[in-house]
């Protein structure tokens, strides 16, 4: 008895393969791209610095396969922990705005208008203007800030759960009473320790000590493992609220765990670096639009992060005709592309 051939698969059932084929592949090549173009920048930012290097240079003082003292201190001392800091903070700050734009299924819900970026500013701003919090750790005190804000959006936001515009509304009223109360408290001190303040309020990375920026490193390594498990979080969730229960999640649960992630990114990117607008905004979406079908990558969002704050550091320090701080150019460029956002977001009608 002969066997019967095997029918061949539907045409339709044929295409989506190909099409979860090329998702998947272009989910692990656009990260790994983007990662390699992160150490890229990263040399040539070491060689084109404020004194010269050639690559060799740089690399033989990063690997230490040759010693040269006035190298090894440009690179290694001057020049790297500001390196490091941009991919540090360029990384959560990406990761952190697409984890806030998923859960929140909205294109404008980035750590910067939602107000946990202002409440991890006010606890750091108290840190440096009020007597009795001088001694306080930085990225305590902003991840405590931070906490405390997210925590009290969260309250004010729920109603039977929690709805992403109404989310979002209250964290734009979050912020702009955060702002007020660091008006506040700039009035309230020295003249010298506002300064200090104001510049950290206008992002600068490279302002803290490296002891912040191995915290914020260390936070990274710890997640890392966890990227897999919270992107499938973000896709459960992202499906709504009812598809989810039914596929067997926890969503406020889940919510609050991916809400939990997020805010410790923020607060650890911002107590090394003050507030650095847009970054987090754009990141997300620049990643998705090189990932085509396969957006919302948290990875990809990362890497996009981190190239955006070394480009933008760069620019800051030797480009300008004076050096700025890093919050300056990611406003000039992020500013236009808000603006391009809410536009279009109006036109397609996307509430969130």
């Amino acid at each position: 008895m002969s066997a019967r051939p095997t029918s061949p698969a539907p045409p339709t059932a044929v295409a989506v393969r190909q099409v979860r084929r090329r998702q998947r592949r272009r989910a692990v090549v656009v990260p790994l791209v983007l990662l390699a173009l992160v150490v890229v920048l990263s040399v040539l930012t070491l060689c084109f610095g404020s004194v010269r290097l050639s690559v060799d240079q740089v690399l033989a003082s990063l690997l230490g396969t040759r010693e040269n003292g006035a190298v090894d201190f440009i690179v290694q001392e001057v020049s790297f922990p500001q390196v490091k800091a941009a991919i540090a903070v360029g990384l959560a700050l990406g990761a952190a705005g697409t984890i806030f734009q998923q859960l929140l299924r909205n294109p404008l819900a980035s750590p910067d208008f939602v107000g946990i970026s202002s409440g991890a500013s006010v606890a750091a701003v108290s840190a440096l203007a009020i007597p009795a919090f001088s001694g306080a750790s930085l990225p305590v005190m902003a991840l405590i800030g931070a906490a405390v804000t997210a925590v009290l959006m969260y309250l004010l936001a729920w109603r039977d759960g929690v709805s992403g515009y109404r989310f979002i509304l209250i964290g734009i009223g979050v912020s702009a009473f955060a702002t007020g109360v660091i008006g506040y408290l700039l009035t309230r001190t020295s003249l010298n320790e506002a300064r200090q303040a104001l510049h950290w309020l206008t992002g600068s990375i490279g302002q803290a000590g490296e002891h912040e920026t191995d915290l914020l490193l260390i936070t990274l390594l710890a997640i890392s493992p966890l990227v897999p498990t919270l992107q499938r979080a973000l896709r459960n969730v992202e499906l709504g609220d009812d598809t989810a229960r039914v596929l067997g999640n926890r969503v406020e649960l889940t919510r609050l765990g991916l809400l939990a992630v997020g805010v410790v990114l923020t607060a650890g990117a911002t107590a090394v670096a003050g507030p650095i607008a847009f970054v987090a905004l754009v990141a997300g979406p620049v990643a998705d639009r090189l990932l085509g079908t396969a957006r919302g990558g948290i990875l990809a969002a990362a890497a996009m992060g981190a190239v955006l704050c070394l480009v933008s550091d760069y620019i800051a320090a030797e480009v300008l005709p004076v050096a700025m701080p890093t919050g300056v150019v990611t406003g000039a460029v992020g500013a236009p592309y808000l603006l391009w956002l809410i536009a279009t977001t109006n036109r397609r009608g996307m509430g969130g």
